[in-house]
């Protein structure tokens, strides 16, 4: 190479109008960073973005000067104009002192993300989906606003001789839309779409009904007697079926799983019964220390839950004949059970008029998740299958009805207007309304829950449909 640092020395190998062509390539190869072709336009792979509307004055971010290009100008004022408000679209950046000396000079200020209250806009503004109706061509949809739930009954049916006992289950919902109820020694059968009543059973003078529990498909109904039978009736037949022995007092609680029917008793002991096998029951389950008188499958048919008036909540298997879970936070009967639709392994437990707690629990991971002091008697816990709420139902003293939202368990509403302990609660199968009865011998229909389809629509019903019917 020469002293001409841009020159190769080439060896002469043919004319020199061949050498003269092979050199110019070889340059052109060498310099090829700033050679540019004369018949073709170079593009570049690089996009800088034009900062003229950006927003440096909220960080105290000082920006050199920059030549801004005509053609943009207008769009880059409407830009600015849709992000952050038509009141910064022609207002230059303030200057602080320091932005007035030299630019070579210049510090960006230490508290770079520092909230500037001087600025003055809300934070909507900030947002290019802002909710400023000044700015014109913005379509705004409206805040939903929270969900309504009626605070009357939209139905009163009398219930005579409807009993005030803590330890009793009384009304169930069947899928097929017929709510089953024990008055005294007899149960009534209340058709949802015809309001029509059908007497079912009356088993004597001598016995009277503890428990009702509808099967989840079909129509076979069971019931528990104060004899300690659990007895199967065809509904749509009014014919008893069958009538099961095993327990020595009361029978308060019943629960179904597919065609296993466990029971629970007085007798601190729960029975596990096949409606198919021929023998009354196919396992016994012991573990309670007092009556048995709230239990509660699980939606998968996997786990039993058990409360006692030995203040205790076990969960058991199908396979087990001891309890697997034992939970002893509660300081009174456990009655009001609830399994979670929408999470594998979340209970919710309610205490008596000691405790007056619900608690949550993983049955999963075996953990207490939380607590909620009710203030009053929890006799009774639903779940809503269309949305993560659910419902209490109270005794003493203020005898209401609460709508929670998990997992805040904030209230949604709280429902007075029984004047007795709400003892007894079931939820009509489309998962919308729920039915309470109570000491006062009336049994009420509430519209709490929103439909699967339209979970935010408000839903009043109860104007047209008002009454007070009875349902003898």
């Amino acid at each position: 190479m020469n002293g001409s640092s841009g020159h190769l020395n080439i060896p002469p190998t043919g004319g020199a109008s061949e050498n003269a062509a092979c050199l110019r390539h070889v340059q052109r190869m060498i310099n090829s960073n700033h050679y540019k072709s004369p018949s073709r336009t170079i593009y570049s792979d690089r996009f800088i973005p034009s900062r003229s509307a950006s927003k440096f004055a909220l960080f105290d971010i000082s920006t050199p000067p920059e030549g801004r290009d005509d053609s943009s100008s207008a769009y880059s004022t409407l830009l600015r104009t849709a992000l952050f408000g038509p009141d910064v679209a022609g207002v230059s950046p303030p200057f602080t002192p320091e932005k007035t000396a030299s630019p070579a000079m210049t510090l960006p200020s230490r508290n770079i993300f520092r909230y500037k209250t001087e600025t003055r806009l809300s934070l909507h503004s900030l947002s290019p989906f802002m909710c400023d109706d000044a700015v014109p061509g913005v379509n705004h949809s409206p805040v939903k606003a929270p969900r309504k739930v009626p605070r009357s009954p939209f139905k009163v049916l009398d219930a005579p001789a409807l009993q005030d006992d803590f330890y009793l289950n009384l009304v169930d919902w069947s899928s097929h839309n017929v709510l089953a109820v024990g008055l005294g020694n007899c149960v009534y059968l209340w058709n949802a779409c015809s309001s029509k009543v059908t007497k079912l059973c009356d088993l004597g003078i001598d016995d009277c009904v503890c428990s009702v529990g509808w099967a989840q498909r079909g129509t076979h109904l069971a019931v528990g007697t104060s004899n300690g039978k659990v007895q199967i009736w065809d509904a749509s037949r009014c014919k008893k079926i069958r009538s099961m022995e095993g327990h020595r007092l009361r029978v308060g609680a019943l629960a179904w799983s597919s065609s296993l029917l466990s029971s629970g008793g007085r007798d601190k002991n729960i029975y596990q019964r096949d409606i198919r096998a021929q023998e009354d029951f196919v396992s016994k389950l012991s573990g309670h220390k007092s009556e048995v008188c709230g239990l509660k499958w699980s939606y998968d048919n996997r786990e039993l839950a058990s409360g006692g008036n030995d203040n205790r909540l076990f969960v058991w298997n199908h396979h087990s004949t001891q309890p697997v879970l034992k939970y002893c936070e509660h300081t009174a009967a456990v009655k009001a059970i609830a399994w979670s639709p929408h999470l594998h392994g979340l209970l919710a437990s309610g205490g008596g008029t000691a405790d007056r707690c619900i608690r949550f629990w993983n049955t999963t991971t075996n953990s207490h998740l939380s607590c909620m002091d009710t203030g009053s008697q929890v006799c009774n816990l639903v779940w809503s299958k269309n949305v993560n709420e659910l419902v209490s139902t109270h005794g003493y003293s203020q005898n209401q009805i609460i709508v929670w939202r998990y997992p805040t368990m904030s209230k949604l509403a709280t429902l007075t207007g029984h004047t007795y302990r709400v003892l007894y609660l079931a939820i009509s199968p489309d998962g919308q309304t729920i039915v309470t009865g109570a000491g006062d011998e009336t049994l009420r229909f509430w519209n709490v829950f929103p439909s699967p389809k339209s979970q935010n629509t408000d839903r009043e019903i109860g104007a047209s449909s008002l009454g007070r019917t009875i349902i003898r």
